[in-house]
C-alpha cells in the first residue's frame, strides 16, 4: 500500500508531552498516530469516549429541594415516610384500576 504523508497542527507542549509518552512505549508519534487511524477505520468510530465537560448550572438540585422542603414547613407541611409514600402510590394505583374498569 502507498504511504502519504499528513500534517497535524497541534500546541506544541502537547506534542512534546505527546512524543515522551510515545518514546515510553517503545512507538514513534507516526506508529501510535497509524494505531489510531487503524483503530478508527476498523471500528468505524473513536476509539474512546469524546464528551463535554458537564456545564455549571446557576443553582444545584439540592438547593431547590432545600427551598421547597422549607416552604413546606412554612405552610405547615409534615415529611411523610416511605411507608406513607408508597401508601399514596398504591392508593393512586389502585384508583388509576378503578378508573380504567369502569371504561
Amino acid at each position: 500500500m502507498a504511504q502519504v504523508s499528513m500534517t497535524v497542527r497541534m500546541d506544541s507542549g502537547i506534542k512534546a508531552a505527546f512524543d515522551a509518552l510515545c518514546a515510553q512505549f517503545g512507538m514513534s508519534a507516526n506508529a501510535a498516530m497509524n494505531i489510531f487511524a487503524n483503530a478508527v477505520v476498523m471500528q468505524r468510530r473513536i476509539p474512546f469516549e469524546i464528551k463535554a465537560a458537564p456545564e455549571e448550572t446557576s443553582g444545584s438540585g439540592l438547593e431547590a429541594f432545600r427551598a421547597l422542603r422549607a416552604e413546606a414547613e412554612k405552610n405547615g407541611l409534615q415529611e411523610m415516610s416511605l411507608d406513607e409514600i408508597n401508601e399514596e402510590i398504591r392508593l393512586a394505583r389502585a384508583e388509576r384500576r378503578a378508573k380504567a374498569e369502569k371504561r
